[in-house]
């Protein structure tokens, strides 16, 4: 895929794509899946893809999954015209079209045809490959709300490659976002002296520690209701943006605590400015939500 004359979401694009499809296609088979959250066939495949995937991942076959609203240029390369788009990459290029493969026999009976042709390695001979499209898959499925299926996806990661951080930091992140905080700190509290240290595991901690003390809904509605009451009462906005942030909610308490930026920066010694931060570490500074919020904070702060 060349990349001369591409502007930087391009090449951001480019650069993700060799890592989770191009470098693991070197030594095995990567299905690659174009997809949408608006698409309720590909919410159907997804299931099929996922299961056989981790049924193939000894014979060196892996998942990853291509949003089409996110990564138009990937899926303009493509030529994606219509979704769910499925091919089978080996070695960079696409070497078989599994969109019509619907069912898991049907996938599984064009996989193994693949599979008799080519020279597959076995998966174990790369986990650190095989892994990076299910911890994408992972992070991707959290960012979408669906804590309980990622933290099944994590969970098979950890079965895959035990030493993988990243995968045992996302399960802790995963249960914090569950509700299952204490389950949350015995994930992080197993690790060694030296995965501690990982950036990973310190957006893993960030994460738990802003939900540890998740409110109920009655709870949530004394908050706002006594916001409401007095919305200059910058203690009462502030309470209430930590409540919903621990209750897993980021558009509404980033509201609060912009606007509360906004109007006195300084408000107990910055307390708005630094929940926020403490969000974005949470979320993760990749994150296109973050990354959209994080210039909205600073045309307040410099604007």
């Amino acid at each position: 895929m060349a990349t001369q004359g591409l502007n930087l979401e391009e090449q951001k694009a480019v650069d993700a794509f060799r890592r989770q499809v191009v470098e693991p296609s070197m030594t095995g088979l990567v299905i690659v899946d174009f997809w949408a959250e608006w698409c309720g066939p590909c919410k159907a495949l997804t299931p099929v893809l996922e299961k056989v995937a981790a049924d193939y991942a000894d014979k060196g076959v892996v998942l990853a999954k291509i949003n089409v609203d996110e990564d138009k240029f990937i899926a303009a390369q493509f030529q994606v015209r219509s979704i769910p788009t499925v091919y089978a990459i080996f070695q960079g290029q696409p070497v078989a079209d599994l969109t019509q493969a619907r069912s898991e026999s049907q996938l599984k009976a064009m996989l193994d045809e693949i599979l008799a042709k080519l020279p597959i390695e076995a998966g174990d001979s790369a986990p650190t490959q095989d892994v990076a499209p299910l911890l994408a898959m992972g992070e991707e499925v959290l960012t979408g709300g669906d804590a309980a299926r990622a933290i099944g996806i994590f969970s098979q990661i950890i079965e895959l490659a035990p030493d993988t951080v990243a995968a045992q930091a996302g399960l802790a992140r995963a249960l914090a976002a569950d509700g299952q905080v204490d389950a949350a700190d015995e994930v992080l509290a197993a690790l060694d002296e030296e995965a501690a240290k990982d950036p990973a595991v310190e957006r893993a901690r960030a994460a738990i520690a802003l939900v540890r003390d998740r409110p109920d809904e009655g709870a949530l509605a004394a908050l706002n209701a006594a916001f409401e009451a007095n919305r200059d009462d910058m203690q009462a906005r502030f309470d209430l943006a930590a409540a919903q942030i621990a209750a897993g909610e980021r558009d509404a308490p980033s509201e609060h605590l912009l606007a509360m930026i906004e109007a006195d920066r300084d408000w107990n010694d910055g307390a708005a400015k630094a929940r926020l931060l403490d969000l974005f570490q949470a979320i993760g500074l990749e994150d296109p939500w973050v990354a959209a919020t994080r210039r909205r904070l600073s045309a307040i702060l410099f604007g």
